[in-house]
């Protein structure tokens, strides 16, 4: 399978930040450790990676994103870098805002989901709501409507498995795209190109921003990433200017 390019958002002697395009998994088996970063790297130019003096055999992945997710994901260049990230990230003083189009259109416009997390017994694949499963939280705003889908912006305060998906399929607002938890909802769409923008190849979620505090020998940076190839397209085909995004930022 063919992927856009991965590019560098950013890049210094501990880190890199690089877009990730929809289509690359991150998957890892422990006797593979370090396959997920080489899929990464196969999606990047050798020049880009010349360019900033990066040796590929040093990147560690600090963290993941589904294979049809694209958006902002850090790698650290050295060890020590590595288990400082992990542990802000865990301790959630890292903040990540992310972009999904979804079926329907939220009510009230802006909330919290906070449904606690389990795997779905049924399904390995999948997690699902479960009262007695994992606490889960997400902050979501919406941010434009158009025919049948919204545009939200989410800011999970944990990082469960699949937890944007999870929680916005639960609230009745699959994410476009989402074969696993929404299905091919595009097919009640009469009107033949609408249909078709609402088919993408992947599901429709970004990881938009990330905001590091200051951290030991790391300054305080907010980074951002554009949007994949179709998910421009599909929000141009529902007439949702990209210029919008412009007055939702909150930096």
């Amino acid at each position: 399978m063919r992927h856009d390019r991965a590019t560098i958002v950013y890049a210094d002697d501990r880190l890199l930040v690089v877009n990730k395009p929809p289509g690359v998994s991150l998957s890892t088996r422990k006797s593979e450790p370090r396959r997920a970063v080489d899929r990464l790297l196969a999606c990047m130019e050798a020049a880009d990676l010349s360019m900033h003096g990066i040796n590929p055999g040093e990147l560690l992945l600090v963290h993941r994103l589904d294979v049809g997710t694209s958006g902002l994901l850090m790698l650290a260049r050295d060890q020590d870098t590595h288990r400082l990230l992990s542990r802000e990230l865990s301790e959630r003083r890292i903040e990540k805002v992310y972009l999904a189009l979804v079926w329907g259109h939220p009510r009230p416009r802006a909330g919290r989901y906070d449904w606690p997390l389990a795997p779905d017994r049924r399904d390995r694949r999948r997690m699902k709501v479960d009262p007695a499963g994992s606490p889960a939280a997400t902050r979501y705003r919406t941010l434009a409507d158009a025919r049948h889908v919204s545009l939200v912006e989410l800011r999970p305060e944990t990082g469960r498995t699949h937890q944007l998906r999870v929680h916005l399929a639960h609230a009745g607002h699959w994410i476009v795209g989402d074969d696993l938890y929404g299905g091919p909802r595009h097919r009640a769409v009469r009107e033949k190109k609408l249909r078709l923008i609402l088919n993408p190849s992947h599901l429709l979620l970004h990881a938009w921003q990330l905001g590091l505090p200051e951290l030991q020998g790391l300054c305080s940076r907010r980074f951002e990433a554009p949007l994949s190839r179709e998910f421009s397209a599909a929000l141009e085909g529902l007439g949702i200017s990209p210029g919008m995004l412009e007055h939702s930022r909150v930096w």
